[in-house]
């Protein structure tokens, strides 16, 4: 399917500025109607990795862009919508209409978390969209589904987070529901999506046609709690709270040293016997109600406590030093910017750096996984509101004449 605009190659740079797309996603041309958080966590995916991304916001005077109640230039907002050109379109206006359409039956994917009825009252939906496109991969991302009894339900990763189990499990024994310190749901909602189009995109190889990708917050959110989840289908298990311990194996968990905590993981026996070697507590060893690991889970409070008896008595740093001779897992418990002082975070290059016109040079989280050949890039920092309207409309056929009416008539 060809892109909207002529496609830079390697190495050119476009009329925008950004550099030139490469990348495996690079053939693809993606409209982005999403806001907040878990479409744009989808389409991020798709962007970082070569695809063409279009992103369509409401123009100046109709409505706040986006939904997004911060200020643009905010931290969240730039990690989000990077390697994007953003216009502005009016989708309730007959001639905005005619613009979108344009675009979408030049595109191969279109990506959407509106409320489910809204893409059907604007007439933007699959079914429509495919009469002239019948390459489109459409995905919808919704709270809890495109049908149902919640369908027409608002989604909100907080409200998603408890409906789906993860609060129940999260915090201390007793303490009541904790959420997750991110918005779990949403970023699993989007990151599913993205590979339910990538699945889409792979399978229409085969038979030529698009077909919609459907993901919602709940469906995510429950698969993302995976072994938890399965306890109660397969073994009719009602996980508890279990805090900063492993839910089912021991030990695994916080354990306090000199100057601050350490995580350590050693449930297995080969681990629990390096580590009371790497403690010096060797006497551990012979408890008998420590002999094995369903012995330790039965006795869980008293091994935590005569292991924490040793932690303490180092700091974190020369623990860490100890348990990685001795091949013990463990780590320290970094707040955010000792996360990204790590010497093997820095290896990863997990903080990659991009220019901004307004805040300068700034750093942006980087992709999780890599390819040999054909790498991740941010090419360029989130677009300002409508930055790339007048040059996408050129590309679709409009005079600059053209172009100026719309403008007037509030219709980009």
């Amino acid at each position: 399917m060809a892109s909207v605009g002529q496609i830079p190659v390697e190495g050119e740079t476009p009329v925008s500025g950004i550099p030139a797309r490469r990348g495996p996603l690079s053939r693809f041309t993606v409209v982005d109607l999403t806001r907040v958080r878990s479409g744009p966590t989808c389409v991020r995916q798709l962007a970082d990795w070569g695809a063409e991304v279009i992103k369509i916001e409401s123009p100046v005077g109709l409505e706040l862009s986006d939904g997004w109640d911060g200020d643009r230039h905010d931290p969240d907002f730039q990690n989000l919508h990077r390697n994007k050109r953003c216009i502005t379109l009016n989708l309730k206006d007959p001639d905005g209409m005619a613009v979108f359409r344009r675009i979408a039956d030049r595109a191969d994917v279109l990506v959407e978390n509106f409320r489910p009825d809204v893409k059907f009252r604007l007439g933007i939906d699959y079914e429509t969209l495919k009469q002239t496109n019948p390459r489109l991969v459409y995905a919808s991302i919704s709270g809890f589904g495109q049908d149902g009894p919640y369908a027409k339900r608002p989604g909100f990763d907080h409200i998603v987070q408890g409906m789906g189990g993860l609060m129940a499990i999260t915090g201390l024994p007793g303490q009541g529901p904790v959420r997750a310190g991110i918005a779990i749901s949403d970023s699993s909602a989007g990151i599913y999506c993205a590979m339910g189009i990538l699945t889409a995109l792979l399978e229409r190889e085969v038979s030529g046609e698009g077909q919609w990708v459907q993901v919602s917050l709940l469906q995510a959110m429950i698969a993302m709690l995976d072994f938890q989840a399965a306890r109660w289908l397969v073994a009719r298990d009602v996980p508890p709270q279990a805090g900063n311990d492993h839910p089912t194996k021991i030990p695994i968990g916080v354990f306090p040293t000199a100057d601050g905590y350490i995580n350590i993981s050693a449930a297995a026996q080969l681990m629990w016997e390096r580590l009371c070697k790497a403690l010096g507590a060797e006497e551990l060893l012979a408890r008998p109600e420590y002999a094995d690991g369903a012995l330790r889970s039965q006795h869980r409070a008293q091994c935590h406590k005569d292991i924490a008896e040793f932690t303490r008595r180092k700091t974190t740093r020369e623990w860490v030093e100890i348990f990685d001779k001795g091949s013990v897992a463990s780590g320290p418990i970094y707040k955010m910017n000792e996360v990204f002082a790590d010497p093997q975070v820095k290896h990863l290059g997990m903080a990659v750096p991009v220019k901004h016109p307004v805040l300068g040079d700034i750093e942006l989280v980087g992709q999780p996984f890599g390819l040999t050949r054909t790498p991740s890039e941010i090419r360029s920092a989130t677009p300002e509101r409508g930055e790339h309207t007048d040059e996408v409309m050129r590309e679709l056929g409009y005079s600059d004449g053209q172009i100026a009416d719309l403008r007037r008539r509030v219709v980009i």
